[in-house]
């Protein structure tokens, strides 16, 4: 299991001898203004339903994620987060040679080599923006069996457009793409996979960052039945408790708030992410593009990730250093935007910080 997620709030407070809420999390890729409006006043109102057991295959929820997404019932599962799918899909998929487009989130790796298997990378270039070539990556798909795919990815940014990423699964219909759409919220061009058609495509579809209760430990696979049918039979029973159950629920009942929610969060990104990049121009820094609610930023030669990290939590921000993501180094660093006093404030620090020790 990677031991460098972000949000480790805790263990921080514990280093600096101050309180957690002291600390500014800019490390953890939640939506900036928090849970959806209402949601912890209702599962407040539903504390007693711990006291029974959940529903077994968390049924409810996956009628209202599936209303929601607008697709069948039939082809989606409920699962203990994305992660719980994550590690069990090259079991399930039987998987023999892995692809993983990089640098990208590290559990793919993870749970790949959990079944024995070395995965491959294809990794995009700093000099290219990070953004993936997708002709490039459609020859790369040789004898290859499986590929993890975050959309848009996660530490950069970067989105490959529906269209682009519709020709490249129709093209290699013997490979199956696992899309991880769990920023795709974020995104204005929102379009995703879970409508595909196609019976290679399998999408991972994330309560926890768009709508803000990743403490909940609840996500979802998109797929067509013939799919979902042997990744059900890897699912071990009341995996999704009750509290994720009713969450979901309440997302599912109230669509046009889950709509408003999600316009005025992307508004807020789009002010915030140009008044950070302005602030952030007085600096030999590099912000890469992003379409969501993280940034992944480059540091100057000699500047190390690890030492700027250290400096802004001196200054109680908590901030993502990149090194433990395969393709990158201690050259980058990603911030995850909050509200604007605090993307001004570590605005600030990092300008002066990366000056002092020019």
């Amino acid at each position: 299991m990677i031991q460098g997620h972000g949000g480790n709030v805790v263990e921080l407070a514990e280093e600096l001898g101050c309180r957690p809420e002291d600390i500014t999390d800019m490390s953890s890729n939640i939506n900036p203004l928090g849970a959806l409006p209402g949601l912890i006043e209702y599962l407040q109102g539903r504390m007693d339903r711990i006291t029974s057991l959940p529903e077994v295959d968390a049924q409810g929820a996956v009628r209202a994620v599936a209303a929601l997404l607008g697709v069948s019932e039939q082809r989606v599962l409920a699962g203990n987060g994305t992660t719980q799918f994550i590690y069990t899909a090259c079991a399930v998929l039987k998987s023999r040679r892995v692809l993983i487009v990089g640098p990208t989130y590290a559990d793919y790796a993870d749970g790949a080599r959990l079944h024995g298997i070395m995965p491959e990378f294809f990794l995009t270039s700093p000099n290219l923006d990070f953004a993936v070539d997708v002709v490039r990556l459609s020859a790369r798909l040789t004898g290859i069996d499986t590929v993890f795919l975050c959309n848009p990815n996660n530490p950069t940014g970067r989105l490959i457009p529906h269209a682009q990423l519709m020709e490249l699964c129709t093209q290699h219909r013997e490979v199956r793409f696992i899309i991880d759409e769990s920023y795709l919220s974020f995104a204005r061009e929102d379009q995703g996979m879970c409508q595909c058609a196609l019976d290679n495509v399998i999408v991972l579809w994330s309560a926890s960052k768009i709508f803000g209760m990743p403490g909940l430990r609840v996500g979802f696979l998109v797929a067509d039945p013939s799919v979902i049918e042997p990744f059900r039979r890897y699912m071990q029973p009341w995996c999704v408790n009750s509290l994720a159950q009713e969450a979901v629920r309440y997302i599912g009942a109230h669509p046009d708030t889950v709509g408003a929610f999600i316009d005025q969060t992307r508004a807020h990104l789009d002010a915030e992410s140009a008044l950070f990049r302005q602030r952030l121009a007085a600096a030999p820094l590099i912000v890469y593009p992003s379409t969501t609610s993280y940034l992944l930023i480059g540091l100057p030669e000699g500047q190390t990730a690890g030492a700027v990290c250290r400096a802004l939590a001196e200054q109680r921000f908590l901030i993502r250093n990149c090194a433990n993501f395969y393709g990158l180094d201690e050259g980058y660093i990603r911030i995850a935007l909050k509200d604007a006093a605090a993307n001004s404030a570590v605005a600030r620090h990092l300008v002066a910080l990366v000056h002092s020790q020019r």
